[in-house]
């Protein structure tokens, strides 16, 4: 998914995910350890991470590509690319 993507973000892991509103699938939530910008198919450096507010809905209809299943706790997650996603802020969390 990397080598396919010409600028973006790669988030290899979420501090926490909250539900701002249920019936709109709006989540919110903050990058953290491992949060890269991507240029020309290549993670290039770190970043500082990020705060999002986000409509599941919405990203899902914007998946290019998903990754094989990894289990995080008790969910099996695949990785994911989309063409869309909100970040709102930068975040000086760790």
């Amino acid at each position: 998914m990397v080598a396919s993507t010409e600028r973006g973000v790669l988030v290899t892991r979420l501090w926490y995910i909250r539900t701002v509103d249920a019936q709109q699938a709006l989540m919110t939530g903050l990058t953290r350890d491992g949060t890269f910008w991507i240029e020309d198919g290549k993670i290039r450096h770190p970043v500082k991470n990020f705060r999002f507010n986000e409509s599941m809905v919405r990203v899902m209809g914007n998946v290019e590509a998903l990754g094989s299943q990894r289990r995080i706790g008790r969910t099996l997650v695949p990785g994911l690319k989309t063409s869309s996603f909100r970040f709102t802020s930068l975040s000086d969390a760790v």
